[in-house]
Parts: C-alpha cells; sequence; structure tokens
C-alpha cells in the first residue's frame, strides 16, 4: 500500500494525476495491492472525470475476488455512464457475479454486444452457469465452444462435480483426455478429486491419487489436502493418514481436514491426538477445527473434553464460538443423554439459536424416549423452520417407539395438510469402478427382483441367529407382516443384498446412505458381517459405520 500511496502523491506534485498514462499505472498498481488498496482505490476513481474502458476493467478486476458487490456495482455505473464493456471487461464481472451467485441475465448482454465467442468468457460464463445451479445453461455454452483450452474443460468439470453430478465430471475428465494434448493441472484434479469424494468411490479415488503420481503434478498442500479429505469421504481413513504422513507442508486445512475424517470414522481419541499434535507443531486452529475436534467428542462420548475445548476456544485463542460450535456442544449433550444440561445450555446462547440446533435437540430428545422435551423442541423449530419434513419423521417415530399411534397419525396427518413428503431413501454402492443406486421401495433396478428375494432370504436366515425386525416406527395400523418388509426393503440393505449377490468374493461393501442408518438397518448390518464375514461401511447423513463380526465403530453409540 505505501508504493500505492508514493505515486498516487507523485502524480500530485508533478501535475500528471490526469494524465492518462499515469492513471492506468497507478490503477495497476491498485490492482497489485488488492484487497487492502481498493477503499483508497474506489476514492480516487471516483476523482477520475472520464474513466474509460480500461479504467473500469482494471477496477473491476481487483474488486472481482474479494469485493464481488463493488465490481458489479462498478459495471452498472460503467453502463449507466455509457462506457463501452470489452471482452476484457466481462470474465471478471462474472466472476463476480458467480461468487454473489447472480447475474442471469449476463448471457443474453454478452450476445447482444457481439462477445459471445471469446474463449475467456464463454470459460467465466460455464463458471458463471455452474454457481447458480444451471448446469444445462453451463452445457450448451461448453457444447457450442469451437475451442476449447483447459480452463474450458477444468470449469465445466468443477460445474459437474459442484452440482452433485460425480459421474458426469468423471466422464468429461476422461473425455477431455481423449480430445487431445490437454495436460490437467491442479484446478482440473481438485475438481475430479471432489466429484470422487461425493460417490464415495474408493477404487476411482485410488486410480485418482495413482494419475496425479504417473503424471508428476506437484502435489501441492491443496492437493493434498484434497485427498485427505477424498479418502475420508471414501470410507478409508487409513489412506488419509498415509496421505498425511506423506506431505512436507501442511496448513491449519490440512490437519483440520484430517481431525474431521478420524472424527466422523469414530476415532475420537485419535482425533484429540492429532488436535494436540497440531498445537505443538505452531500451528493456530480456526473455527473449522474446532468444529471438527468437538465433533470427534461428540461421536465418542468425550463430554468433558468437549466442555475443555469449548471452553478454550474463548479463553485460549480469544475467538467467540460460534453458532456451529454451540450445535455441536448441544450434540455431545444430547448424545449423551444430558438432555436438560443441554436445554439449558441453548437458553443461555449469547443469540437465538437456530432451526438445526432445535431439530438436533430434537433427535437427541427422541433417541432417548423423551417426548415431553421433544414436543418442546419441535414446538420451537416450528416457530423457525415449519416445513421440515425430517422434523415431522423423527417427531412420528418417537411417538411409534412408545405405542402413542394417535399422536403418531397426527403428526402423519400435518404433513399429508402441509403437502410435505418425506425424503426417499437413497443408497449408493460403490464396486469394480462403478456406482450402483438403489432407492427404497423403488423396482426399477434391473436386478430389483432377483436383489429383493435373496435379501429375503438373507433376514430368515438371520433370524435364527437372534436379528428380530426392529418395527415400532412403522404405521400401527398394518399388519406384523408388512411393517417387517416395509423394513426389509431400506435401500442400504437393498444394496448390500445386491453386493453379496453380485460380487461374492468382495471383503469389504461400501454404501452411502443419504440419510441417517435406521435403528433396525444397523442391526442388520452388524449381524450380516458376522454371518457373512464381511466388512461392510456405511457412509450416512451424519458419519461412517464400519460393521465387522458382528460390531461396529460407533460401539453403538451414534
Amino acid at each position: 500500500m505505501n508504493n500505492v500511496y508514493k505515486i498516487h502523491v507523485r502524480l500530485i506534485k508533478t501535475g500528471l494525476r490526469n494524465d492518462d498514462v499515469s492513471l492506468r499505472r497507478l490503477l495497476l498498481s491498485f490492482a497489485a495491492a488488492a484487497p487492502a488498496s481498493l477503499p483508497y482505490a474506489r476514492s480516487v476513481f471516483a476523482r477520475i472525470p472520464s474513466p474509460d474502458t480500461f479504467a473500469y476493467n482494471t477496477l473491476i478486476r481487483a474488486h472481482a475476488h474479494s469485493s464481488p458487490s463493488h465490481a458489479v456495482s462498478l459495471f452498472s455505473t460503467m453502463r449507466r455512464d455509457g462506457v463501452s464493456p470489452d471482452h476484457f471487461t466481462f470474465p471478471f464481472v462474472l466472476k463476480a457475479c458467480a461468487r454473489l451467485h447472480v447475474g442471469h441475465d449476463a448471457h443474453g448482454l454478452i450476445i447482444k454486444l457481439g462477445l459471445d465467442s471469446d474463449i475467456y468468457v464463454q470459460n467465466a460464463l460455464i463458471s458463471l452457469y455452474g454457481s447458480i445451479g444451471s448446469v444445462a445453461g453451463a452445457l450448451d455454452v461448453f457444447d457450442e465452444m469451437p475451442e476449447r483450452d483447459l480452463v474450458s474443460w477444468s470449469s465445466m468439470i468443477s460445474c459437474f462435480a459442484n452440482n452433485s453430478l460425480g459421474y458426469e465430471a468423471l466422464g468429461l475428465f476422461q473425455e477431455m483426455q481423449l480430445a487431445g494434448n490437454l495436460k490437467p493441472d491442479e484446478v482440473t484434479m481438485l475438481s475430479v478429486i471432489s466429484a470422487v469424494s461425493s460417490l464415495g468411490a474408493l477404487e476411482l479415488g485410488k486410480w485418482v491419487d495413482d494419475y496425479i503420481s504417473r503424471t508428476g503434478l506437484n502435489r501441492t498442500v491443496s492437493l493434498g489436502t484434497a485427498l485427505i479429505d477424498m479418502y475420508s469421504r471414501c470410507g478409508s481413513v487409513d489412506d488419509s493418514i498415509k496421505i498425511f504422513n506423506a506431505m512436507p507442508v501442511k496448513n491449519v486445512l490440512t490437519w483440520t481436514v484430517l481431525i474431521n475424517g478420524l472424527a466422523v470414522h469414530g476415532h475420537s481419541g485419535e482425533a484429540l491426538d492429532m488436535f494436540r499434535e497440531m498445537k505443538r507443531a505452531g500451528l493456530k486452529p480456526d473455527h473449522l477445527t474446532f468444529n471438527s475436534v468437538l465433533v470427534a467428542c461428540s461421536h465418542g462420548g468425550l463430554v468433558e473434553e468437549g466442555w475443555g475445548v469449548f471452553e478454550n476456544i474463548k479463553m485460549d485463542y480469544g475467538m467467540e464460538p460460534t453458532v456451529e460450535h454451540y450445535g455441536c456442544m448441544v450434540d455431545l449433550l444430547g448424545r449423551a443423554g444430558l438432555l436438560d444440561k443441554a436445554f439449558d445450555f441453548v437458553d443461555t446462547m449469547p443469540t437465538r439459536p437456530n432451526a438445526v440446533i432445535w431439530r438436533t435437540l430434537l433427535g437427541a430428545c427422541v433417541k432417548h424416549n423423551e417426548l415431553k422435551l421433544a414436543e418442546k423442541a419441535k414446538a420451537k423449530i416450528y416457530e423457525l423452520d415449519p416445513n421440515h419434513d425430517g422434523d415431522y419423521v423423527l417427531l412420528s417415530n418417537a411417538y411409534g417407539r412408545v405405542g402413542r399411534w394417535d399422536e403418531k397419525a397426527n403428526v402423519r396427518n400435518s404433513m399429508r395438510e402441509k403437502k410435505l413428503g418425506k425424503k426417499p431413501g437413497y443408497s449408493l454402492l460403490s464396486a469394480e469402478d462403478m456406482v450402483y443406486e438403489f432407492v427404497s421401495g423403488d423396482d426399477s433396478h434391473p436386478k430389483s427382483n432377483e436383489t429383493k428375494q435373496f435379501l429375503i432370504s438373507i433376514i430368515d436366515d438371520l433370524r435364527v441367529e437372534g436379528y428380530t425386525p426392529h418395527t415400532c416406527n412403522v404405521l400401527h395400523d398394518i399388519e406384523d407382516e408388512e411393517k417387517e418388509q416395509s423394513l426389509s426393503y431400506h435401500s442400504e440393505k437393498l444394496a448390500v443384498a445386491f453386493a453379496l449377490l453380485r460380487f461374492k468374493d468382495r471383503k469389504i461393501i461400501r454404501v452411502i446412505k443419504n440419510l441417517r442408518i435406521c435403528y433396525d438397518c444397523h442391526c442388520f448390518m452388524k449381524h450380516v458381517s458376522d454371518k457373512f464375514d464381511r466388512e461392510i461401511v456405511v457412509r450416512d447423513r451424519n458419519r461412517f459405520h464400519h460393521f465387522s463380526k458382528g460390531s461396529c465403530s460407533c460401539k453403538d453409540y451414534w
């Protein structure tokens, strides 16, 4: 910043403050010193009598990343003042729009100005469409491009990956390798890794890891951190640890990602050990780090350790706990059955609890059969977010568990009146570089009948060994046989049955579930792991469950 001030002072003293060449040099200096220079840059810019396209472009570019709202405002002023934008203007304007998730009408203006054939503008449009969730719009731009560079391919792969289209992202990556002599860079591979992570496909993840090694791509801190996260989300925290140990340089995010991976895999003690080691390495934990450590305490039932970590956020590091930290503490207390303490904790929060915190309390109350407290939590949620289907399902299950069928029916009727449908459960099975999808109660899978018949035979065999379907959450007014059938076809059970049927020699079965695994399916997995001598890894909405020899890594604390 000092250099920028000196340049400006020199222009004033030499009478060149309105000289075009000198002003361009000054504006470029502002851009180089962003974001610290931006307020001063705007005050200087406001005194330029007639800023031209270059002047606007330079200032928009300086603001695009760190102050996107100012970049968009500058573009509006540019248009209002009749200054013509060019092909240098739009990449930075579109970048700012992407960060703000606005700009739906930008493409029309670009076409009107005849700038839609510029590859830099096209690449920026793909990124914009991806950021606002318009995959079709991005694909239209990509498909119509006569020539594509590495940024074009990377932007489209990123668009797929960030919009939960992992398979499409990986397919496009393969197509890119066949399209020409383009070598993926770090940005490309980060999107590919993100796609693999979303699918939980360990074999594909190992292929990507090997590909990075084969191509000699520099393993930056960002790339290494992404690989740690990928292996964790694919169910192999041991591989995460290997990547971590091989990294010569690690930042706070690297440590945080590994701590979080250990936490969600049930290795709470190891997560806390890693946190202590991180502090010994001289790194200062941030809000995300503390969030991951508190998650570890919650999943491990480490109440005293969790209190200590929470108090240290402010006492040792001078940071104010975030609402996420408070949510973790509520989860910690709730899981441990300390519901009165959890409610007291929420009542003394310095900020108003949000729906997520009350929803966490509701889940804990249901788990511990505290119906009065569950109703209180549900009432609070209703004030904040009355149309969340999961809250009604939780309360309905709580009533069913204690046999209060009228109340359960009333909750279900309320859902129908509000036109709230229960989110369908689905599971993804990753095997042999393929991902198979299973939906509860869906018969569209080509092996559906065969899989269901095999699943029923498994359940019949498991009954002999002590497994009994847990039917208390199924509707009261149907026969016991129908209740069991309703439970039998949960998507994770279908996925495991298909794996046992199709991949007989496979020792590890990996499944991703979009919802929290239910009590009955949890029991089923333990029995199957023992009877068939398989390790079953289930990633549900909250954590990983590693089933082996009749036990689960969560130690039934989930």
